[in-house]
């Protein structure tokens, strides 16, 4: 398996050994995207931040039918606890939200 060193505009993707595997050409508003993903701090490379987008969407397209159904089931149970007013502040959201995520990719890396 190589492993690869990105780098954006007329950039070469290289293998762990230095040797050009394929050249990458983005558009300009990926290549902003991309550099807004590293000026977050949450990424430390290009690689990362394609291996990350890549990761999610390989999740997201390995979902069964089932899953899906209990994710909308969950939208719409969420949709209805806001209904009635049942809601937590957004503090307390963020706290969760980070801490599902981190144990999201947390089990990704631990499958990898």
């Amino acid at each position: 398996m190589q492993r690869l060193s990105l780098r954006l505009g007329k950039n070469t993707i290289r293998n762990d050994k230095g040797v050009p595997a394929m050249h990458v050409n983005l558009p300009p508003d990926l290549e902003t995207l991309v550099n807004k993903r590293l000026s977050s701090g949450g990424y430390s490379s290009v690689e990362e931040v394609f291996r990350r987008a890549l990761e999610a969407q390989d999740a997201e397209e390995s979902w069964t039918a089932e899953e899906r159904q209990a994710f909308a089931a969950h939208i719409e149970e969420g949709f209805m606890q806001a209904e009635r007013g049942e809601l937590i502040d957004g503090a307390q959201a963020r706290r969760e939200i980070q801490e599902m995520k981190a144990n999201w990719h947390q089990e990704r890396a631990s499958k990898g």
